[in-house]
């Protein structure tokens, strides 16, 4: 499916829009005024965003629209480029001048004039290329139109998987019995491997499931394992290992996960789920047979998920079951649920129409749940609309384009900031568990989250999460309880479906560089997420654009360590997350991203982390958790006065904090559990009173605690679990309301 990256454009102008707003606002001030050149091109910009929505229907089919979006969106992100430098020059050139009063003067002249003169001519070349793209949308005869057809914000009450996936588990008891009934006349031999397999997004996974799940084995012990496109056969005995024996397993060589799995699956009855395979290599699926066949006296049954019939037939010991497409009926009864049509006033009107739209979902569980959700909101001509959107025509005789076409009419209708949060998440690794605080909290440092005055960025995010679950765009990840063998809902981690996946990267698609094992995909072009699998290479190596890339993560680079320069050269970077890598020394590099507004960075083996941190005025996140080694914080580090999140948990060698400590004053949540070393809270943290989250847990040598800290009237959470030398804290915690 060609072309969904220019649906990006609406979005990312919207946020531009917003951005030169606050300027004109005067919420971010600049060197020289530019208030007039400013309204001129939002008011240019404004005009464009009414043309929008047209110009996105005639991109299917038009390739010069196509181009054109593109080139605009592009315009977007170098205005907004423009505008964080000017930002940061701004700030840096107030600092310098509060340090020199005596000087006042004289650097007012001296550092004033270049400057100004330089951002006088990059606002002039942006102005004049902003015109000529914008000049170019009348020649494509667009029609100005409001977006009537974004979804609204609604929340939904989380509830447990296994209720979920019943109510809307349709058209497959039969599917069930067939497998149940399989596996019942194969139970003579050690092992049974039954493969699944069918198109993805069928509901190969949710069947798996409700196998595992199935009454017939509850004296087994439950195994599943996500593979996934990578196949890794010592992280697929790991993951047995660790969840037969409760213990955490990361053993490297073959000979000693041979010898445990010989140990644990030796006499008991076992049920495994090997979810997602894709490995197609005889040997290495041999490998695996052999693996899983060590058991003496024992009674195992591996299930297997793949979308490959030819991997199917080479790993099983029975004959696989082909996954049929749901009928039609099966999708308009889930589009109904999700769509709370018993409930419309209008149903007798959009019946038809629905079920027009449940033919085009190919027969895909995925597709009807997500069009249901979407559906719930529209009007009856809004349902129509659907019906007849061209976006059915493209490709739509290849199944997997098919499906996406039904994935990306659910995208095109979502709001703009929403669309923003989805395609991001496409630098993330299929499979991958997304915290979901963390990915907030760099929706938050991208700009995505629309700030208002009534909800915070917290609580903007959850909603936003919660719309993205209703779509099943996003799930809640799996947790499994090795008593019962049940699988329960993870609230504090995501997933993401591998097909939206697939679209996220398609939207995404000019935006994104990736160079992991997954696939080939580092070709030298300009991109704003990139997600690599080497940190100790410079970003050089891999986009001759480094400087514009926004957000950066490292994927399995626990035994690569960090290049000096990894990562100096993007001057926009706003995310960094290197929790994936191994960290000997944060590099001094980092000071020079003067943009960085998160940056998770555990594990530090240095006993100090650079002074030059402390430039990063724009830091929001810093995650410094589980550097044990660390002995100190720089002592300038109340100088980053925008900081609203501080993670020092697992800092064990930390003694106390600096005394600018208390000039983080936007300070939200702190975490100092397990800094065990820690034994003064100092008196300077009074002033942190916007504060909410405070954990002290494990501070074992933490005495007292200051009786000034009930200054904290805005504190929600308050963990002093382990601290068992505090003799009386009660009244350092009288005034607290909440």
């Amino acid at each position: 499916m060609a072309a969904v990256g220019g649906m990006l454009a609406s979005p990312v102008l919207n946020m531009v829009v917003k951005q030169i707003g606050a300027v004109i606002g005067g919420q971010i001030t600049l060197q020289k005024d530019f208030t007039k050149d400013l309204r001129k091109m939002k008011m240019m910009l404004e005009s464009v965003a009414a043309v929008m929505k047209d110009a996105e229907r005639q991109s299917i089919e038009e390739r010069e629209v196509q181009l054109w979006l593109k080139r605009l969106k592009d315009a977007m992100y170098g205005i907004s480029d423009m505008l964080d430098e000017f930002e940061a020059d701004t700030q840096s050139a107030a600092r310098k001048i509060s340090l020199k009063k005596d000087l006042l003067q004289l650097a007012s002249a001296c550092l004033s004039v270049c400057p100004k003169i330089k951002l006088a001519n990059r606002m002039k070349e942006m102005r004049e290329e902003l015109k000529v793209i914008t000049d170019q949308h009348k020649n494509f005869m667009l029609k100005p139109g409001t977006i009537t057809n974004e979804l609204k914000i609604t929340d939904t009450r989380a509830t447990s998987s296994v209720m979920k996936d019943e109510e809307l588990i349709v058209g497959r008891t039969n599917d069930k019995q067939d497998i149940m009934a399989s596996l019942s006349e194969s139970n003579t031999g050690r092992i049974t491997i039954f493969p699944i397999y069918g198109i993805g997004g069928i509901g190969k996974t949710i069947l798996a499931k409700m196998v595992f799940n199935d009454a017939q084995y509850k004296d087994y012990s439950h195994v599943w394992v996500y593979v996934s496109q990578t196949f890794d056969l010592n992280k697929i005995g790991n993951s047995i290992i660790s969840q037969l024996s409760k213990e955490e397993s990361q053993l490297t060589e073959r000979q000693m996960i041979h010898n445990s799995l010989v140990e644990l699956l030796a006499g008991k009855n076992i049920l495994i789920v090997l979810d997602d395979l894709w490995e197609d290599n005889a040997s290495q699926l041999d490998d695996l047979k052999d693996m899983l066949k060590v058991g003496e006296q024992s009674r195992i049954v591996v299930i297997v998920t793949t979308r490959n019939e030819g991997i199917a037939n080479k790993f099983r010991t029975i004959k696989p079951y082909k996954l049929a497409p749901l009928s039609n009926d099966s999708c308009w009864i889930i589009i109904k649920q999700k769509s709370s049509f018993d409930s419309r006033d209008d149903k007798h009107e959009v019946e038809q129409i629905g079920k027009d739209i449940a033919v085009m979902c190919g027969g895909v569980a995925l597709a009807a749940r997500s069009l249901g959700y979407m559906l719930k909101e529209l009007t009856s001509d809004e349902w129509e609309s659907v019906r007849k959107s061209n976006i059915w025509n493209v490709s739509a005789s290849e199944y997997t384009d098919s499906v996406l076409s039904s994935l990306r009419l659910t995208y095109s209708y979502m709001p703009s900031h929403l669309k923003l949060c989805f395609a991001y998440c496409a630098i993330f690794p299929k499979g991958h568990k997304m915290v979901k605080h963390d990915l907030i909290h760099q929706w938050n440092s991208l700009g995505f989250i629309e700030e208002t005055n009534i909800f915070s960025t917290e609580q903007l995010g959850e909603k936003y999460i919660s719309q993205l679950l209703g779509l099943s765009f996003l799930e809640h990840s799996r947790l499994h309880n090795s008593a019962t063998g049940v699988h329960h809902e993870d609230f504090t981690h995501l997933t993401m479906h591998d097909l939206v996946l697939d679209l996220a990267r398609l939207v995404l698609v000019d935006e994104f560089i990736m160079a992991v094992s997954e696939r080939s995909n580092s070709e030298r072009r300009s991109c704003r997420c990139a997600l690599f699998n080497d940190c100790s290479k410079k970003l050089e190596s891999y986009t001759d654009y480094p400087a514009k890339i926004r957000a950066l993560r490292f994927l399995d680079c626990g035994r690569i360590e960090l290049h000096e320069d990894a990562f100096s050269s993007a001057k926009y970077l706003r995310v960094l997350d290197l929790s994936e890598c191994f960290i000997q020394r944060l590099p001094d590099s980092i000071g020079q991203l003067k943009q960085l507004r998160y940056l998770n960075a555990p594990r530090v083996q240095h006993h100090m982390i650079p002074n030059c941190i402390t430039k990063l005025f724009k830091l929001i996140y810093l995650s410094l958790c589980g550097s044990s080694a660390l002995m100190a914080l720089p002592d300038s580090i109340g100088h980053m006065e925008g900081l609203m999140y501080l993670d020092l948990s697992g800092c064990s060698g930390l003694e106390k904090l600096p005394e600018s400590f208390g000039k983080l004053k936007e300070l939200v949540q702190l975490d100092l559990s397990n800094c065990s070393n820690l034994t003064i809270v100092s008196e300077s943290l009074q002033t942190l009173t916007k504060l909410e989250y405070l954990d002290l847990s494990y501070c074992w040598n933490i005495r007292e605690i200051p009786g000034h800290l009930g200054s904290f009237m805005k504190l929600k959470h308050l963990n002093l679990s382990g601290c068992g030398e505090i003799e009386d804290f009660s009244r350092s915690f009288g005034n607290l309301e909440s």
